[in-house]
């Protein structure tokens, strides 16, 4: 599972990478969580922002606390599975990154988190599904998404069993298209080559989703005693 990531680079950054204007307010993000608003991309022909909540509520879905856990797909079911399979179909997006987070665990109860990134801390963007739901008690609409996993490579491997969807730039469009057929989706549902990333132990800061600042990367200093690590 790939549960928090990170969203920093300059608006004038992003805007390069994903081909579209800048994103208006954007500010740096250090602990992005579930059920939280997060910046997409959206559309084929002229690709657009968009803020959606992080989680996938199905169109068919009686209530929106579904999306809670429904935050990963998982790339071998995707294409299958009711929640995630006219998604998958009809609306993927691109959702902007630039680092995540797993947690190797060590023992029973203790987990260090791991911050994985790119070498130059370029953004890029996991595959990403989304829906609509109709709010039927309060009115109006919620737009969601789920980001997809795929196995680990051999970096992520002796961290964590699954590693988000890492697409390409050049493979953003056929990502978008809706006139994609589902074997050439499944063919961008890999894990990034190992020389893509890079990963660092940070300190437990980031386990709490209401810390969202710059301590959350902070590499851990070697020279702490495996107690410090858990304080």
């Amino acid at each position: 599972m790939c549960g928090r990531f990170t969203l920093r680079a300059p608006a004038l950054i992003l805007a390069e990478v994903f081909g579209i204007p800048p994103l208006p307010g954007l500010r740096p993000r250090y602990n992005i969580a579930p059920t939280q608003p997060i910046a997409v991309v959206r559309g084929a022909e002229q690709r657009v922002w968009s803020e959606l909540r992080w989680g996938l509520i199905p169109y068919w879905a009686k209530e929106a606390s579904i999306g809670n856990r429904m935050v990963n797909a998982r790339a071998e079911t995707v294409a299958d599975k009711p929640a995630y399979r006219e998604p998958f179909a009809r609306r993927r997006c691109l959702i902007p990154a630039d680092g995540f987070y797993e947690w190797q665990k060590l023992g029973r109860a203790r987990k260090q988190p791991y911050y994985l990134h790119r070498a130059d801390d370029r953004p890029f963007a996991f595959a990403g599904i989304w829906d609509r739901w109709r709010d039927r008690r309060a009115g109006g609409w919620i737009d969601s998404c789920a980001l997809i996993t795929t196995e680990p490579n051999d970096l992520v491997a002796p961290i964590h069993d699954r590693m988000p969807v890492i697409l390409q730039p050049g493979e953003f469009d056929r990502w978008l298209d809706p006139g994609s057929g589902v074997e050439s989706l499944r063919a961008l549902l890999r894990p990034t080559p190992v020389g893509n990333l890079v990963a660092r132990p940070v300190t437990v800061h980031v386990n709490n989703a209401a810390n969202d600042d710059s301590a959350c990367i902070e590499p851990l200093v070697a020279e702490r005693s495996p107690r410090a690590l858990f304080d």
